[in-house]
């Protein structure tokens, strides 16, 4: 297990589209492994392969306070959405900057686990956020597109870093 270097806005790996992974192998295991080391160390909830530079459909994510509830999905697409909720949203690859962004409240996803086993998740609140959030990642997108008003710098708003 390895840190990454995490990409910044600005690096054009960050708005290229990420190929799904068609079977598990060890390399997908240790980026999976890496992904999770990285995100905890930087303090995040969420992180995309692509972030590290990887151009697969591999998520990571974990919103429990004690990150103890970590949550793998590959290839995972979104099928359903409602409600919103509109918050403070930060991202690991646009350091010290937080914006208020439009989100659903609730979002569920279909997705693989690192068995290659189907499965669905749901989330509310912070975890549909965070869903949404590292999804987008998988397509090229950045938070930042859907930001209201101004970015704020982190220090004055911080709440649901991915």
């Amino acid at each position: 297990m390895a840190l990454r270097n995490i990409r910044v806005m600005g690096d054009p790996v960050l708005e290229k589209k990420a190929k799904p992974v068609l079977e598990m192998n060890e390399k997908t295991q240790m980026l999976i492994e890496d992904m999770f080391d990285t995100m905890y160390e930087a303090q995040g909830v969420g992180l995309a392969a692509p972030q590290v530079g990887i151009m697969r459909r591999v998520v990571v994510i974990d919103v429990s306070p004690e990150g103890d509830n970590p949550v793998v999905l590959i290839n995972p697409e979104i099928i359903e959405t409602s409600g919103n909720q509109t918050g403070g949203e930060g991202c690991l690859s646009v350091p010290g900057k937080t914006g208020i962004v439009t989100r659903p409240n609730y979002a569920k996803v279909k997705a693989l686990n690192e068995n290659m086993e189907e499965f669905i998740i749901e989330g509310e609140e912070l975890l549909a956020r965070a869903l949404c959030h590292e999804i987008d990642h998988l397509d090229g997108k950045l938070y930042v597109s859907l930001v209201e008003g101004d970015l704020m710098d982190t220090e004055s708003y911080q709440e649901g870093d991915d």
